[in-house]
């Protein structure tokens, strides 16, 4: 049993990637559960005792959440040779997983709309605290992955950082003024940015290619300050059922073919090295020097004191 994420990602999987698993190995059966990553490692941990789930693809985040709760089994390079391929940038803590894909966090914006309305064109983390911005901005709050990375990085950008978040709560504040609530789910961003309620918005290239695709006039920015990436790591269950056939599952994860499925699909930038098409490899083209690599067991240790702040203090700012 396979545990990720849903929409787009299950479609891609229950379509292809389980169909040309099956191709090479038809007697293992695959089932997949579809959740968010906070739901993945909770239904994980329940199950502790006696595992249905053998394998999950979920965030760095909450993989990390998961570590350090004991969740996981020890990746290795011998039992899954394409581990190999996945660069040193990209190692998990104490091979507790393996990075399959991942994105850079950045901000988008509504090209027509920042044109029409002579808005400015984002190139900082802190362009989004211009006061031009009010009345423009769509964004989550800290529980979710999209609204606490742009705090994290509003903290980089003006001397902070996840273990100095000062810097990040302050900005927040300014922001919260400028929106008539934070968004509860990456749907609601996709909404409002839809309908032209929002020119800008802080999420994921993957996220922000995949709305102009169908149809919505999007450009991505990688900010100046740089940003982090949202790895996608597969893990194997302790204690689950069926070891070998997850081994084999995510050694398969990591093949050229379903590596290229991720890019051309799902804009996710591949974890290994692999030779994409032309205008793909372009279109996922970012400046991989500037990197913030977050120190998520420092996130995980903060979050609920961030959380609890963020609704007593930043929350009752919106709209005001």
């Amino acid at each position: 049993m396979v545990a990720g994420n849903g929409a787009t990602v299950e479609k891609l999987m229950k379509d292809e990637i389980f169909k040309k698993f099956n191709e090479k190995y038809p007697n293992v059966k695959l089932t997949y559960v579809s959740g968010v990553s906070t739901e993945i490692v909770a239904k994980v941990k329940a199950q502790k005792n006696a595992p249905q789930i053998d394998l999950t693809i979920i965030e760095g985040g909450e993989q990390e959440k998961g570590r350090q709760e004991g969740l996981w089994e020890t990746i290795s390079g011998t039992e899954i040779p394409n581990v190999k391929n996945v660069p040193q940038d990209l190692k998990v803590t104490d091979d507790s997983g393996v990075v399959v894909n991942f994105t850079p966090m950045g901000i988008s914006y509504n090209s027509e709309l920042v044109k029409e309305k002579s808005l400015p064109v984002p190139k900082s983390w802190n362009d989004l605290t211009k006061p031009e911005v009010k009345g423009n901005i769509t964004m989550t709050d800290v529980a979710s992955n999209f609204g606490r990375s742009t705090m994290i990085m509003l903290a980089y950008a003006n001397g902070g950082s996840e273990k100095s978040i000062e810097p990040g709560f302050e900005k927040l504040a300014t922001l919260a003024g400028y929106m008539p609530t934070f968004a509860k789910s990456a749907a609601q961003l996709q909404q409002n940015l839809q309908n032209k309620s929002a020119a800008y918005t802080t999420w994921t290239m993957a996220r922000s290619l995949t709305q102009k695709e169908a149809g919505v006039p999007l450009e991505f920015v990688f900010p100046e300050e740089g940003g982090n990436i949202v790895p996608n790591i597969a893990t194997l269950v302790k204690g689950a059922k069926h070891p070998q056939a997850a081994k084999a599952f995510v050694d398969f994860l990591l093949t050229d073919e379903v590596q290229t499925m991720y890019a051309t699909k799902l804009y996710y930038n591949p974890a290994t090295s692999v030779k994409l098409p032309d205008d793909v490899a372009k279109t996922l083209e970012f400046d991989r020097s500037k990197v913030v690599n977050f120190d998520y067991d420092i996130i995980s240790k903060e979050t609920s004191a961030w959380l609890d702040r963020f609704n007593k203090e930043i929350a009752p700012k919106t709209g005001k």
